[in-house]
């Protein structure tokens, strides 16, 4: 493990609900619940005072209000949550240019090269706490370690509006008795196979034998044994490095209410076709690998497929022709909650204009509609068969894999 590096993992406290209550005063101290959409029965996030009285994330709003009578139900905005994580990470960068969004409302800062002008990170992580909270009225919950995983580890242990610092030789006594599903990276899943193979606490997996993992868990075996013993060499990566550094783009939406109609579902997917191409023309990327995920509206049951094309693509109808072929080889089990797609396998774009005509034209049509787009905001211009109702379309609560500067940036596979 690099002792020498010194990590801040920043987690905006309950930040749907804790943004919606500064925007309306007489939210405030009150019991809240953010929800996606008018036809949404599901509860996102809640404020801490409805939490207190026992209410959940991924709770139905019937069984919310049955363990909280009183509880207010607001329908999200993700225009207001773009605006604040943007702006947020804006002061992150006053410390650091090493910042890392890992969601809408969490984030990373490599602090090393910080130090000799702050002093310290415990100095650095109250400026941060003290800004945010002057500028937003949202609190905060920070960790501080040599590494990414257990930054955020940290910064889980004393929420909300918490601080706290593992330092190197610590480490060893906080994993030791610390549950495996503690870890992020490690999902309910693992989580549940560890165990049955009595693997319980960190400690645990970080003695085990790295054989034994990698014939259960395979290639990601040595990895999680590395997770047991805090080792974690990733570094924080800027999501405004170079544009050669994507490796995917991709887009997913929560629907409003569950569907089954298909021509409702491939007019979502036009939607996202048109994020993801917008976004990846907007890198100058071209990706041949299409990539579909659906998640079932039993919240739990959900299948991903991909399709790689001969050809390299961007345009979004292409990408949208692409998710359609992989969709109508499946038989959906279900209604649909969530779509999403992505693009990878990816290169960048050449700007060698296309040989025919038609297709000319096809390109300065988009070049134009990208244009307009990113003057005026996204979708004001767009696909026809969209514009009926496209102020409903989708979530109205950002994915919370949502970035600042849309896709996060990796190196090109």
């Amino acid at each position: 493990m690099n002792e020498h590096r010194t990590v801040i993992h920043c987690d905006l406290n309950a930040f749907f609900a804790s943004v919606e209550q500064q925007a309306d005063p007489s939210l405030r101290g009150k019991a809240i619940a953010v929800v996606g959409g008018h036809g949404r029965t599901v509860i996102t996030t809640s404020s801490y005072e409805a939490r207190a009285k026992g209410v959940k994330t991924g709770m139905a709003v019937w069984e919310a209000k049955r363990v909280c009578p009183e509880l207010i139900i607001v329908v999200g905005d993700n225009k207001k949550y773009q605006w604040t994580c943007t702006k947020i990470n804006e002061i992150f960068r006053d410390y650091t240019p090493e910042v890392e969004p890992f969601s809408i409302d969490e984030s990373w800062l490599d602090v090393t090269h910080s130090l000799s002008i702050f002093g310290s990170a415990e100095t650095i992580a109250y400026r941060i706490k003290a800004r945010i909270l002057h500028s937003f009225g949202l609190r905060c919950s920070i960790g501080i370690a040599p590494n990414k995983l257990l930054a955020k580890l940290a910064s889980d242990m004393q929420k909300p509006d918490g601080l706290v610092r593992i330092l190197p030789e610590d480490v060893s006594r906080v994993l030791e008795g610390l549950p495996v599903g503690d870890l992020c990276g490690v999902g309910k899943k693992t989580a549940k196979a560890l165990n049955m193979m009595s693997i319980y606490s960190c400690g645990e997996l970080g003695r085990c034998e790295v054989e034994r993992l990698t014939r259960k868990f395979g290639i990601i075996g040595p990895r999680l044994k590395l997770m047991g013993q805090g080792i974690d060499n990733s570094p924080v990566v800027a999501f405004d490095e170079d544009d050669d550094c994507v490796k995917s783009v991709g887009h997913s939406r929560t629907l409003d209410k569950d569907i089954s109609d298909p021509v409702e579902i491939n007019r979502f997917l036009l939607q996202l076709a048109e994020m993801v191409g917008s976004r990846a023309r907007k890198y100058g990327v071209s990706g041949k690998t299409v990539s579909l995920y659906v998640r079932y509206a039993d919240f739990f049951s959900s299948w991903g497929k991909q399709a790689t094309l001969k050809n390299y693509i961007n345009q979004s109808d292409n990408i949208y022709k692409a998710a359609l072929g992989i969709l109508c080889k499946v038989e959906l089990e279900q209604s649909v909650r969530l779509l999403g797609i992505s693009l990878s396998n990816l290169k960048t774009q050449d700007e060698q204009l296309p040989l025919f005509v038609e297709d000319r034209k096809k390109l300065e049509a988009t070049k134009a509609m990208d244009a307009v787009n990113a003057r005026f905001g996204n979708m004001v211009v767009t696909f026809g068969s969209l514009l009926p109702g496209k102020e409903n379309a989708g979530n109205h609560v950002i994915p919370p894999s949502w970035r600042p500067d849309g896709i996060k940036n990796v190196k090109c596979t």
